[in-house]
């Protein structure tokens, strides 16, 4: 069974626009909680699964003294990691 594609790659294909990705992370800052979010044409990804399965972006996000841009860049790199259904 072929594995499904990561949003770098949906990202990479422009089956997901970089607004879509910039609105993903916005919504996990916003709430990390969140679960399912609609992207491109019919994707969907649990921000809050993607961030967990992130060792990098949980050590970032666990240290006290990050900037908030240096969580917004672990976020995303773990979404960009991610693998949409």
């Amino acid at each position: 069974m072929a594995k499904r594609p990561t949003t770098a790659e949906l990202y990479q294909a422009k089956l997901i626009p970089e607004e879509d990705v910039v609105a993903a992370v916005e919504a996990f800052m916003a709430n990390p909680n969140t679960s399912a979010f609609l992207m491109g044409h019919g994707y969907a990804l649990d921000l809050h699964a993607a961030v967990a399965a992130s060792p990098f972006a949980l050590g970032v996000l666990a240290t006290p003294d990050a900037k908030p841009a240096s969580k917004r860049i672990a976020v995303r790199t773990a979404i960009l990691l991610a693998r949409p259904v």
